[in-house]
């Protein structure tokens, strides 16, 4: 079996989505894990400069949803069928850009603390954040699974930010209880369990 090496932070972030999927699948990797101090040197070995990045065969993949989307497929959670496919990109991808916004606020070097907070709380979640999920509390309605009647990467993508969200802002948890039901299946998988209780303590 071809082995694999996901390198990035110590830190969950951009490369937590993939972690989750290789356990679940049973997908023998390396989790690497560059600390901020060795960045600077280790940066210029690293295509783009950036991580993540997954090592496959001596070849370095960059780009998290790159590298998502090719353990999804690895793993067996990237639909067959080209429409349901193709949502679960949609979905990921509204995710990140959604999640990206959310950081750009918080990251404003224009912006006082108090002022990124008014932001979020009166612009952000009530514009962007609130409406995505209140679509998809109707996309997902009475079904198990968000894409179709399996599992897919999607439902990965949309716990494992939402397990981001709930942390920091637990009153979701009761305005989209369905959503944080599906977090919980999604968290309490074979694999993911396990690894949600032995992995490195860090931040989100």
């Amino acid at each position: 079996m071809t082995e694999l090496k996901l390198i990035y932070f110590n830190a969950k972030g951009l490369a937590e989505l993939s972690r989750w999927m290789l356990k679940y699948a049973k997908i023998p990797f390396t989790d690497e894990r560059v600390e901020k101090a060795d960045w600077p040197e280790r940066k210029k070995a690293i295509p783009g400069g950036k991580l993540p990045v997954l090592e496959v065969e001596g070849k370095m993949l960059p780009q998290s949803l790159a590298i998502a989307r090719f353990v999804a497929k690895k793993a067996g959670l990237l639909p067959e069928d080209p429409l349901h496919a193709a949502f679960c990109d949609a979905v990921v991808e509204t995710l990140r850009d959604v999640i990206v916004d959310m950081f750009k606020i918080k990251n404003a070097e224009d912006k006082s603390e108090e002022e990124k907070k008014k932001i979020l709380k009166e612009e952000y979640m009530p514009n962007t954040l609130f409406p995505l999920l209140e679509r998809l509390d109707k996309r997902l309605g009475d079904k198990e699974w968000f894409i179709g009647d399996q599992i897919s990467w999607a439902d990965f993508a949309i716990a494992r930010t939402m397990e981001g969200l709930f942390s920091h802002m637990p009153d979701l948890a009761t305005k989209f209880p369905k959503i944080k039901a599906h977090t919980d299946k999604v968290q309490n998988l074979p694999g993911v369990k396990e690894w949600i209780a032995t992995r490195p303590d860090t931040p989100s």
